[in-house]
């Protein structure tokens, strides 16, 4: 059992820590039954490394940070995959008869049995720490070799018909590992190759996956750090079979291919828990599907780890803990927003709050939470929702979007009469949210009155950190971002050359902020109507509030991005 003052005391000493904010975690562990060292990397006061280093300490276990180490593939191969991701375990070496595996629980008894079953008890098992994320991603790059995959893909299709196939089976797929996806062979065809796509979209860490009909074949492309790229193509022939397998899984009806059709998949693969938004839509050469990919597990990544700086980021959690009041989160679709608000309700979700969202859809399941979902049909607008909840003693209420006036004066008037409204707006930036309300409708007084702080965001690919290397920018990407490359002629800029780690030499997407506080000047601009650049310049000159160019520029400083990357998201001119 860990003992939270013995960690938290090991902490103190060997990290940045302070007792002051040690108590702090410690009151809310015991509030929330989290692990104290879980609760300091939510609260950002810890890294997710230092944690595991120090939980190392307590059970006398060495650390391995798997960034820095080299996975031998002889090791990992005596492991079947389903048992690492199911235990969060890799085997990183194997030396004689002394098998060293780095887990994210090294004192996990059931585990190191099984690996020792599985090995008919050949090695002596050496456990080591490491962080959840390294130990998976680690997995990800064992099981992504090119080649592997290219010949499963042209063993499925070989099996393909000449002709027109059905679906010989009709049942959703309840669990699915990446290994049975791909390999399983007594599943039909169809099943593989509709499995096997799922599967290695969800191992590239792709958020979409497109099945597009055209003339000859059908593209299957995935969108990866929010760019598409074309993935394989499967023969016209197996058209039909793959979208009415994919409208199975769905519970779509298939003989309806005139009229679009929305569904869900449900699927745990790898151990994790996966829904995938299913949309098709008829065009020339059949019906287009997309299916959002999303992993419920990445809502709990925590407000620190979502790119805000250290003042940003304090000062929005001081705005998400007011008792009342709007918080906008705006930016275009795809740009993070949904996650950021999924991330703030749980920082501040306590069993002392009633919290309830309406949502379109509702993407995430977070525990502790009311959510209800939009439905026109039924007559369950977002307005109409809004309206019900103000009678459902909320503490907290979250708007998936603001979309009509109706639901914006709803909103407001319920952060006058003593309620948290978070929401989303989508404008350019965080004082375009302002002008936004007032010509959806919205009196400015209620603006003014209501409005606490608008966060605008976006999404910028980072720079693989396998391959990444320093390089001269060319003089016409420092004037894209309207930088003098003289003034910056001491920075080290850096870029990805590219690897079989990433893609095109970026890995991952952080998000850029810029957030706008509202105080007493700004709402006596909002009652006179002031433009937009109005009321950035003075959040500009009297917070030093950082746009979003100015952030992305910090973290191309920082080399966590490129100024071709921070000129393609912002479009600085």
């Amino acid at each position: 059992m860990l003992n939270p003052e013995i960690i938290g005391q090991i902490l103190v000493d060997n990290t940045s820590l302070t007792q002051e904010q040690l108590q702090e975690a410690l009151r809310i562990a015991e509030d929330t039954n989290e692990f104290i060292g879980r609760v300091l990397v939510n609260l950002g006061y810890i890294t997710e490394k230092e944690n595991a280093i120090c939980l190392g300490m307590q059970w006398g276990v060495p650390f391995v940070d798997l960034e820095e180490t080299e996975v031998n593939e002889e090791a990992a191969r005596l492991v079947p995959e389903s048992m690492m991701r199911r235990h969060k375990c890799i085997p990183i070496d194997v030396n004689g008869g002394k098998l060293t595996v780095a887990m994210s629980d090294p004192i996990n008894i059931l585990a190191i049995d099984q690996i020792r079953v599985h090995t008919n008890y050949e090695y002596e098992i050496e456990p080591v720490i490491a962080t959840d994320e390294d130990i998976m991603a680690a997995i990800a790059r064992l099981t992504s070799a090119q080649a592997r995959v290219t010949e499963a893909l042209q063993s499925v299709l070989d099996q393909m018909p000449d002709e027109d196939v059905g679906v010989e089976e009709q049942r959703p797929l309840e669990e699915l590992s990446l290994d049975e996806a791909e390999f399983l062979s007594g599943e039909p065809p169809v099943v593989k190759l509709v499995s096997m796509s799922i599967g290695r979209a969800v191992r590239q860490g792709a958020s979409d996956i497109h099945v597009q009909p055209e003339e000859r074949e059908v593209r299957v492309r995935y969108r990866i750090d929010g760019m598409l790229r074309d993935e394989m193509s499967i023969p016209k022939s197996a058209q039909a079979a793959v979208i009415s397998r994919i409208k199975v899984m769905a519970n779509m009806k298939i003989d309806q291919k005139m009229a679009p059709q929305g569904g869900r998949i449900g699927l745990i693969i790898g151990g994790r828990d996966y829904d995938f938004r299913v949309s098709t839509l008829p065009g020339q050469w059949g019906e287009k599907v997309v299916m959002r990919i999303l992993d419920r597990s990445s809502i709990s990544v925590g407000l620190s780890k979502l790119g805000f700086s250290s003042e940003t980021l304090q000062e929005f959690e001081r705005m998400i803990t007011r008792a009342y009041g709007i918080i906008l989160v705006t930016g275009p679709t795809g740009s993070g927003k949904s996650t950021t608000l999924y991330s703030a309700l749980e920082r501040i979700n306590t069993p002392e709050k009633n919290i309830l969202t309406v949502e379109d859809p509702v993407e995430y399941e977070v525990p502790g939470l009311t959510q209800c979902q939009v439905n026109e049909r039924a007559g369950m607008t977002f307005s109409s929702v809004l309206r019900e909840m103000l009678r459902q003693d909320p503490d907290i209420i979250m708007v998936g979007e603001i979309r009509d006036r109706e639901t914006a004066v709803i909103a407001t008037e319920a952060a006058l009469t003593g309620h948290l409204v978070l929401s989303t707006l989508h404008t350019n930036d965080s004082a375009g949210a302002v002008s936004r309300l007032i010509e959806m409708g919205v009196e400015p007084f209620l603006v003014s009155s209501s409005v606490i702080g608008v966060l605008a965001q976006r999404l910028v690919r980072k720079i693989c950190q396998r391959c990444r290397q320093a390089y001269t920018p060319p003089r016409e990407a420092f004037e894209l971002v309207g930088l003098n490359a003289e003034d910056h002629a001491d920075v080290v800029f850096y870029h990805g050359r590219g690897c079989d780690f990433c893609h095109d030499g970026y890995r991952g997407r952080t998000g850029i902020y810029e957030l706008l506080p509202i105080d007493a000047t700004i709402r006596d601009m909002i009652l006179q109507r002031a433009p937009a650049h109005r009321i950035q310049q003075h959040a500009i000159e009297n917070f030093h509030m950082t746009t979003l160019q100015g952030d992305v520029i910090n973290k191309v400083l920082q080399g966590t991005t490129t100024l071709e990357e921070a000129y393609r998201v912002t479009h600085v001119d």
